[in-house]
């Protein structure tokens, strides 16, 4: 076990930021803090890498009381800011030489992760030349460069193309290949599946979910099918009274109360000679439980 918070608040003048939370990452992975606007992510994350001091509770790395000076860390704020008169080269040394590397060691590592990112070309430009995407770019390879141990990202995806964001997302596996321990924050809620095996979802500072992900789901009914056909089937659907949540291109996603209407649906259509392409039962997504939790609490 690496990073543990235990029972850990914070107060503002007037406000509960964070209210006694915990959460453990006991080996190398994604983990996914979520939250709407204003729930405390940004004030956890903070304390966990010793920006900001805790009222209460524990913080500890490694067995060892989290501050600045102990915890290798990375983190790419959801607050972005480059300099935009400075060139990109300048700009990756002096923040590789803040974190103690060497000019030549860090030389390296620029270069190294420039070419991982497809952004070689801009090293000699100034920041304000580059697009918003590649800026973003150039702000995680700040988060990355000095290879830390523990890496907290913030919104990492926000401003990126789907072919920038599949370069990121092949680098954040890498990296956790490589032993690291990754803390995601994010409100695209398939990209936290896709990564995250435990989550933890704040409301108003306090947890209102947390735990393997995976078993998270497995205690909600299915609430979905999806069937894709080779002709249009929605008069089978009315017929059972199922919803239609979308369709596209003879591929549905229909809403169900109860498994039994499914497999109903099923065999109607098979009754009737139509060959299904796909039959799929689905639990409710992390956006639906996100919502569930949340939506009505903001």
């Amino acid at each position: 076990m690496s990073l543990v918070l235990k029972n850990v608040s914070k107060r503002f003048v007037g406000k509960q930021a964070v209210d006694n939370i915990s959460l453990s990452l006991e080996e190398p992975g994604v983990f996914g803090l979520l939250g709407t606007n204003g729930a405390g992510k940004t004030t956890t994350i903070r304390m966990l890498l010793g920006i900001i001091k805790k009222d209460s509770g524990e913080i500890t790395w490694k067995g060892k009381a989290v501050d600045r000076k102990t915890v290798n860390f990375g983190y790419l704020p959801e607050e972005r800011g480059v300099y935009p008169k400075t060139k990109i080269f300048d700009q990756l040394m002096y923040f590789a030489e803040l974190k103690g590397m060497k000019k030549q060691e860090a030389e390296a590592s620029i270069y190294k992760w420039a070419k991982e990112l497809k952004v070689e070309e801009y090293m000699n430009m100034p920041a304000e030349k580059l697009s918003k995407g590649n800026q973003q770019k150039i702000q995680f390879m700040t988060a990355i460069i000095h290879n830390p141990e523990l890496v907290v990202l913030d919104e990492p995806f926000s401003g990126l193309d789907p072919v920038n964001t599949e370069i990121l997302k092949n680098i954040i596996i890498d990296l956790v290949k490589n032993g690291k321990y990754i803390i995601m924050s994010a409100h695209q809620m398939a990209t936290i599946e896709e990564f995250c095996s435990d989550i933890l979802i704040l409301n108003k500072g306090k947890t209102v979910l947390q735990g393997n992900l995976k078993e998270i789901k497995e205690t909600y009914p299915a609430n979905r099918v999806e069937i894709d056909a080779p002709k249009d089937i929605s008069k089978y659907i009315q017929e059972l009274a199922l919803e239609i949540e979308h369709e596209t291109n003879l591929n549905y996603v229909i809403k169900i109360t109860e498994e039994e209407k499914a497999h109903q649906l099923l065999s109607k259509l098979v009754s009737d000679g139509i060959k299904v392409n796909k039959f799929e039962i689905k639990k409710p997504t992390l956006n639906d439980i996100f919502i569930e939790k949340v939506g009505e609490q903001k």
